[in-house]
């Protein structure tokens, strides 16, 4: 069972690799197949450009680790009618306060539960964004 999710954008940053890599994974099946999913059906109520200016910030965070990305051919096709409007803040209802909490717990539990790409240093940097964002 494939369970997608777009992570909260202001997150990206502190990803651990292994989760980078399987967000740009699920952009592809997107892209492929329009998956459907109970976490990202929300997706299809905003117009492309927010799908899009989402990828750009995947592929930004990717390119500012030296993450190869090797194919982009599916998003090209996807995003083939554009161009697209710019978009600061991608589905803004979806990815609230709310959202970026739901995301950091995520997060935290995989750091609790010892995931093997998840140091010390960028949870540290995951909660200091949580204080900030959430002034906890």
């Amino acid at each position: 069972m494939i369970f997608l999710r777009l992570w909260h954008q202001s997150l990206l940053s502190t990803l651990p690799k292994s989760q980078l890599l399987a967000q740009w994974r699920e952009l592809n099946s997107i892209f492929a197949k329009e998956d459907r999913h109970i976490l990202i059906n929300y997706i299809y109520d905003y117009p492309k450009d927010d799908l899009f200016a989402y990828t750009q910030l995947v592929l930004r965070e990717m390119r500012a680790r030296d993450i190869n990305i090797r194919t982009v051919d599916k998003m090209e096709r996807y995003f083939a009618n554009g161009p697209f409007e710019k978009v600061t803040h991608p589905f803004v209802h979806h990815h609230n306060e709310e959202y970026f909490e739901i995301c950091y717990f995520n997060l935290k539990e995989k750091f609790m539960r010892g995931q093997k790409d998840f140091d010390a240093e960028r949870y540290e940097a995951l909660t200091k964004m949580y204080v900030v964002e959430m002034g906890k």
